[in-house]
């Protein structure tokens, strides 16, 4: 999907960048989907998309204790295979181009990827959801509740 020089597409424009190194992640697992080229992963997640798969390293296990009580939660994410250079992109190749800041593109100066996504179960250190947009094997940043309900879902009530 590049054209012209460098994989620009008309009207894009790059910036020369020193190598980043002033920020570490630290990653706390890795995201399995059923994409694994970026011409067949979904422009935005859907909450009715397919099953996918947020496997947590074994240390991070614990951290999960009390996220099952939400039905929604934030997933960010390392998109890695990202360009980090581009300032302006045409993102449907239609020669209408848009500063990166005013595009949610995969491809920014810091290609952090967030998704509200359904949890659908926790199993061993696993999350299962459905909602994610990324390539199989996408490093997994950060999980938090969805920032609109700070309070687990309600008990059933009696009788329900």
């Amino acid at each position: 999907m590049s054209n012209g020089p460098e994989g620009l597409r008309p009207g894009e424009q790059s910036a020369e960048l020193e190598p980043a190194n002033d920020a570490r992640l630290r990653f706390i697992g890795t995201i399995r989907t059923p994409w694994h080229d970026r011409r067949d992963c979904p422009r935005q997640g859907r909450l009715d998309g397919p099953e996918c798969q947020m496997v947590l390293d074994p240390v991070w296990h614990a951290a999960l204790q009390g996220l099952e009580e939400y039905d929604t939660i934030e997933v960010l994410y390392w998109l890695d295979q990202s360009r980090r250079d581009l300032v302006r992109q045409s993102p449907k190749s239609d020669g209408q181009t848009f500063g990166t800041f005013a595009l949610r593109s995969p491809v920014r100066p810091n290609p952090i990827g967030t998704a509200m996504v359904k949890l659908l179960r926790i199993e061993k250190g696993t999350l299962v959801v459905r909602g994610l947009d990324c390539l199989d094997g996408t490093p997994l940043i950060d999980i938090k509740p969805d920032r609109c309900a700070f309070t687990p879902k309600a008990p059933p009530k009696a009788g329900s």
